[in-house]
């Protein structure tokens, strides 16, 4: 009887010791997958961020050359740059207030067919607040796109029109 009960024993705690040893090595590949997707997750977020820091620096670029109008910029940037994560996550308000002023002051004005759809009063009644609101915060949204361009690492530097 002792020896029935031994070997009991002993068959008990070598099914709980294997069990543990698989639970063990179960445990560490999960989280061995887990630091992959981890790793993986960063990638896909480093990769959607550096395209989307592509793209602010061109529009960024384009609107300093004046290739772009600082309300299509602001609007742009800040849709843009809402979209990213991370460390390059920014709180666009806070970081750059008269391009967000801007966006702010024009992000329900009608656009393209809607603006179409507007009797001629009303456009040029939006038109006359937009390019207002552009006039007064120019100067500080040059700034702010040059701030940006270092933000971006612009390779570029931008080259201003000459004043005529």
């Amino acid at each position: 009887m002792d020896t029935l009960r031994l070997t009991l024993i002993l068959a008990g705690g070598g099914i709980i010791l294997s069990l543990s040893v698989y639970a063990g090595w179960l445990l560490s590949k999960v989280r061995l997958q887990k630091q992959q997707q981890q790793a993986l997750m960063e990638q896909a977020i480093t990769k959607r961020n550096d395209k989307i820091i592509e793209s602010v620096d061109v529009i960024a670029m384009a609107t300093l050359q004046e290739q772009c109008d600082l309300s299509e910029a602001a609007i742009r940037l800040y849709m843009i740059m809402d979209h990213l994560q991370g460390e390059k996550r920014i709180e666009f308000p806070t970081q750059y207030p008269a391009l967000y002023e801007l966006y702010d002051v024009v992000k329900d004005m009608p656009r393209g067919d809607a603006r179409k759809s507007l009797q001629k009063r009303e456009r040029m009644r939006f038109d006359l607040t937009r390019m207002k609101a552009e006039s007064r915060l120019q100067v500080a949204i040059h700034t702010e796109l040059e701030e940006i361009l270092a933000f971006t690492g612009a390779k570029m530097m931008p080259v201003r029109p000459l004043a005529s």
